[in-house]
Order: C-alpha cells, then structure tokens, then sequence
C-alpha cells in the first residue's frame, strides 16, 4: 500500500490519486489468449464482497463477461464469504455487474460480435479506494500459436545472452 508523504509543515498529504492496489492477477490469461483489447471495469459490490477482497480472498478461476440485456455481467468470480458478515454476508460464485460507460459498452458489444472473442478479467485492483477489474478482449490461442511464443521467448533469450557475453568481453 502506498504510504502518505508528509509535506514540509509536517502534516500528511493525500495518497497519490492514481496510485494502485493489486489484489489479484490472471497469470495465464496471455498463455491460453490473445489479447486484442483492454477496459478498466468498475463492479457493483456489497460491503461484505469489498472487504473479502481487501483481504485477498478472492480466485478469478474460468471467470469471464458477457452481455445480457444490454449490460454487462462477470461470472465465476469467487469471491470468499467475509465471515464477520454473519448472515448479511454474499453468496460466493453470484453474478457481478460490471460498470463502464455507455460508448465503451456499445464499441465492447459490436467488437464481441467477432468469432472466437471473449472477455476475460486480467486483474483486481483498487483505485482511488474502489475496486475495480480489468477485463480484456480476447482470442483463444491454438496449440501452434502457443508453440509459436514458446519459440519466440527463447529465440530472445538466446538474443540477449549472447549481447550481455559480448559486452562482457570488451
């Protein structure tokens, strides 16, 4: 977390406006998909749901987007109970709403209409004291596309091993 600067008079400052909290990140969302697009989603939440998160309790899993009725939705977010939340608490797996604006939600509908493209959540994170979530466009990666990566990765590695012992030499 980010720590408030104390200005020369000795009070504190207010935390950096943009600064950014990760709870959570999809590690193998770029290994299975290729990533065509990105949105910044704000999700409508219960006390309970922000306070599992806080504390890091929550799994993205298979989880992904998708239109119904004109808004947007996130499925399979596990999200923890909050157990001091007793009976008042959330149901763990339940459907989330996801908040964009009203061009960002035409532009994501008419390029979703494409073949094979789905929106996968990328990360979690708070902003500005909210939770919010990253959700890409994105398209399935065939067995060849990942060997494809594979082969690039170590070509480049190769690459920058051979220029880091050549200036070693001299």
């Amino acid at each position: 977390m980010n720590t408030p600067k104390k200005n020369p008079k000795g009070a504190k400052a207010k935390p950096d406006a943009d600064a950014v909290t990760v709870i959570l990140k999809n590690r193998k969302l770029r290994h299975d998909y290729a990533v065509l697009d990105t949105w910044e989603a704000g999700m409508v939440l219960m006390g309970s749901e922000v306070k599992s998160i806080r504390g890091g309790d929550v799994q993205i899993g298979d989880a992904h987007a998708r239109f119904e009725k004109g808004e947007l939705w996130l499925y399979g977010l596990h999200v923890g109970e909050y157990r001091q939340a007793g009976v008042f608490g959330h149901t763990p797996l339940q459907p989330r709403k996801l908040l964009l604006k009203k061009k960002e939600l035409e532009k994501l509908s008419e390029q979703l209409k494409g073949k094979g493209l789905t929106l996968i959540p990328d990360q979690v994170h708070f902003r500005r004291g909210y939770a919010r979530i990253v959700i890409c466009l994105a398209k399935g990666k065939t067995h060849g596309d990942k060997r494809q990566d594979m082969v690039k990765r170590a070509t480049q590695r190769d690459v920058e091993r051979e220029m880091s012992r050549r200036t070693k030499e001299r």
